[in-house]
């Protein structure tokens, strides 16, 4: 008799596109935060284009207005349209985020890579460092050093980004130590592979899905880190539109006229930091290599996903 085969998997794309598939079919919700975000960007790459008014354009006689067909937010107490104010501080959340939050990665990769892999004495030295200086306040560092260097995007992305990336060494630290521990790369040492070698073709590609939700996680924390400092008033000049920068000083003092000016900057940063974090979540459920199978997917509840096997012949 005849064997029977076994039914041939349907293809199911790869790529980018096929990650995209995955998004909207198993995780609806994830894929709309990720939209909100996306829209986020778009607002702030293109503030010049879309944005209505001129941002820093000054009109004592219409101070204080509400929404109105003209200025769809309001304006502020120096009648600059508050709208287009929003849209040009989307841009500098985006751009401290994103590069600040490169930043932190790059850094975090570059300590927390070795500090695993090596261990012995230079996991122990680097990783007391790590405890001293996550041992420090976060914002008390934040704006001890700002109040040395003085207020500007390039110090926040360099400050920021350094202090986070610190601390997410000790996150990638984690994820090589337990990709350490797995089978295949003590049969790499055992055919002779060298360390460099594993490093660049065993632990550095299993390292990337926590890299990824590491940033999209990051990215949040920067921008409140940002938004914290120009509230405080150690972040940005006051002449560049920044959502903490407008919370500082239109909306602490004129709230009471005119209660848009403390709400929409609040608004954008719970907004662009709740779908950031809730877009990381969606993706370490779905890059998370505990939970796929071994044809590297996941089912809808996280079960491993096994081909059927082909019946044996009949003798």
């Amino acid at each position: 008799m005849s064997s029977a085969s076994a039914p041939e998997p349907q293809p199911r794309g790869s790529g980018f596109l096929a990650f995209l598939g995955e998004l909207v079919r198993r995780k609806p919700a994830g894929a709309v935060f990720g939209s909100v975000v996306l829209i986020m960007l778009f607002a702030g790459l293109f503030a010049d284009q879309l944005a209505p008014h001129d941002v820093n354009a000054v009109r004592m006689t219409d101070r204080l207005q509400p929404p109105s067909a003209t200025y769809w937010l309001g304006t502020d107490q120096l009648g600059r349209d508050l709208f287009s104010r929003l849209m040009h501080g989307a841009r500098i959340s985006v751009t401290i985020g994103l590069t600040a939050t490169t930043l932190s990665t790059g850094l975090g990769i570059l300590i927390g890579v070795p500090s695993g892999f090596l261990g012995g004495r230079l996991d122990i030295a680097v990783q007391r460092f790590v405890d001293a200086f996550m041992a420090i306040p976060g914002i008390l560092l934040l704006i001890t050093i700002m109040s040395l260097v003085g207020p500007g995007m390039l110090q926040i992305i360099l400050i920021v980004g350094t202090y986070s990336g610190v601390q997410a060494s000790r996150v990638i630290r984690g994820a090589v130590i337990g990709i350490k521990e797995n089978a295949y790369l003590t049969a790499a040492e055992a055919i002779g592979a060298s360390r460099l070698k594993i490093l660049l073709r065993h632990v550095l590609p299993n390292v990337v899905p926590p890299v990824i939700i590491l940033f999209s996680t990051t990215i949040g924390y920067v921008i409140l880190a940002e938004a914290s400092l120009s509230f405080l008033g150690f972040g940005l000049p006051p002449e560049i539109p920044s959502w903490g920068g407008m919370l500082s000083d239109e909306g602490r003092r004129y709230m009471e006229r005119a209660p848009s000016l403390a709400f929409w900057p609040g608004f954008c940063l719970a907004l662009v930091v709740y779908c950031l974090n809730m877009f990381g979540d969606t993706l370490r459920d779905l890059l998370d290599p505990r939970l796929r199978g071994a044809s590297g997917r996941m089912s809808g509840r996280g079960v491993r996903q096994i081909a059927p096997r082909a019946p044996r012949a009949a003798s």
